[in-house]
């Protein structure tokens, strides 16, 4: 038996390793449709629950949220008492709710109900990464597992677009939520069967005031983005400084702690803390442009939910394809290098939709998403594969508790930061008919469904006006957001330069 490990992982055989991560992938893909459904069916939601511009986002932000703030424990309590059953425990869970929400019958029960998804989510997503990273313990073959593992990703989402299109065209939005218990399923029997059963042997105290300073610190700093804008200057500042007062204890914690829940001293390893920082900048971008470029394409380019999933293919089966082509790159010219040409594709992606400016051409725009997929693609497998290897196995638990954290809140920064500055700039600019009663105005200045909403109920001249007002605004808020993650994705190909390529021998 490994020192490492509490099991045999380590001696399963090829076959029987590489048939453990197709069911390991179940989950992965689950999740990356579960995001992209969401944000293509965001349009259905907001006719059919008549949502808030706040509550739009938190229906899309509480699930990556909760499951950010959760992720680092479950991984520890994987480590604890197993990662396969910590697995199957989320996988159940997740499927039950799933079926829940799909019937949720206004925006604050589904809000409920992703939270809740949240919870079952971050069960599911650190175990299937350290069990990866535990049962391949060859280099080359865990670099080409996680770069399966990260395609997946993007393989879900360009399921997400298609399987959503079509059940939106021929269902009603919760249907969306239905795919989960069959996808779950190839999982609660792959798992049982191929998938072996690992722990940390010497794991870290499972510390419940720890787990209350994480989620006390990303739930009060998101929060503090999102109120930025609608409220007293005075909360969002006392929701940021709860969230620093509450990270920094958890970090003196934990360095207090002779068995700390997690060992932070791994932040000084440039390769760990500076793949962290390139992974969440590049699901950043990527989250933030599908939020917008869903709207636009079915709500200003008037396409239908499957014929804007389909023009957006392309280029998530070119993120697929250049995550898996990361590998034999950086075998040749080194994971640092790649990493910094991927982060250089995704700001001449934003910077090509800053130069296409307002109501930019829909096949410009699919190209720039196109260059952004190559980007994400090379990134994002090389900055978990960095990650892990970092660590021992014994602690893959935490270490991918970690790199999913990073994940999942670069998911969360996406929608809060760049959703709330566009929505920002989009009420500051959008300029709505006379004739409107304050309550229409006010609803058509939250969001561009709103408007759209708003305009269905206008005497003809009035509507057009209002739709080309609101795409305008759109377009406009697109530009600001677009600068702010081209000017992230250099400051991030700055810091490979500076921290992780001088570590790399």
């Amino acid at each position: 038996m490994s020192p490492l490990l509490s099991d045999h992982t380590s001696t399963l055989s090829k076959p029987r390793r590489w048939a453990a991560l197709v069911a390991l992938l179940f989950p992965v893909l689950l999740i990356s449709v579960d995001n992209t459904v969401l944000t293509f069916a965001v349009p259905a939601i907001s006719e059919a629950l008549s949502p808030s511009g706040a509550q739009l986002l938190w229906i899309i932000d509480i699930y990556p949220l909760i499951l950010a703030g959760l992720l680092v424990p479950f991984g520890s309590l994987g480590d604890r008492i197993g990662r396969r059953r910590l697995l199957l425990i989320g996988a159940s869970g997740f499927a039950i709710v799933s079926a829940l929400a799909s019937f949720a019958t206004d925006a604050s029960q589904l809000i409920a109900a992703r939270a809740l998804l949240g919870i079952f989510g971050a069960m599911l997503m650190p175990a299937t990464l350290s069990l990866i990273r535990n049962i391949f313990t060859d280099d080359t073959e865990r670099r080409t597992a996680i770069a399966v593992w990260a395609s997946a990703f993007s393989g879900g989402s360009v399921l997400g677009p298609i399987v959503g299109g079509l059940l939106l065209e021929h269902f009603w939005w919760g249907s969306v939520f239905l795919i989960a218990v069959p996808m779950l399923l190839p999982l609660l029997i792959g798992g049982l069967i191929l998938v072996p059963e690992s722990k940390d042997p010497n794991p870290g105290r499972v510390d419940p005031v720890s787990i209350l300073l994480i989620v006390m610190t990303l739930l009060p700093f998101t929060y503090a983005i999102k109120s930025f804008s609608s409220s007293p200057w005075y909360i969002p500042l006392g929701a940021l400084a709860l969230a620093v007062v509450c990270g920094v204890t958890f970090v003196r914690r934990q360095l207090g702690s002779d068995k700390p829940m997690i060992d932070v001293r791994l932040f000084n390893n440039g390769r760990f803390s500076g793949s962290l920082i390139v992974n969440l900048i590049g699901v950043f971008s990527l989250v933030g442009f599908i939020y917008f470029v869903s709207q636009h394409l079915q709500l200003i380019a008037g396409y239908s939910p499957i014929e804007a999933g389909l023009l957006m293919t392309p280029g998530l089966i070119l993120t697929m394809g250049f995550g898996l082509l990361s590998v034999p790159l950086s075998k040749r010219f080194g994971s640092p290098n790649i990493m910094i040409l991927g982060l250089l594709f995704s700001a001449t992606a934003y910077t090509m939709v800053i130069v296409a400016g307002s109501n930019p051409n829909v096949v410009l725009l699919m190209a720039a998403f196109c260059v952004l997929g190559i980007g994400i693609g090379m990134t994002e497998t090389l900055s978990n594969d960095m990650a892990l290897a970092a660590v021992p196995a014994s602690k893959a638990g935490a270490a991918s508790a970690i790199s999913e954290t990073a994940y999942e809140v670069g998911a969360v920064l996406g929608t809060a930061v760049l959703g709330t500055i566009l929505n920002t700039v989009y009420s500051s600019n959008l300029k709505v008919p006379g004739s409107m009663s304050p309550d229409a105005a006010a609803q058509a200045g939250e969001t561009l469904s709103g408007a759209h909403h708003v305009a269905a109920g206008l005497d003809p001249a009035s509507a057009q006006a209002l739709i080309e007002s609101a795409a305008q605004a759109f377009d406009h808020g697109v530009l600001f957001t677009s600068g702010i993650a081209a000017v992230l994705s250099l400051i991030a190909a700055v810091m490979v330069v500076k921290i992780i390529k001088p570590a790399v021998k």
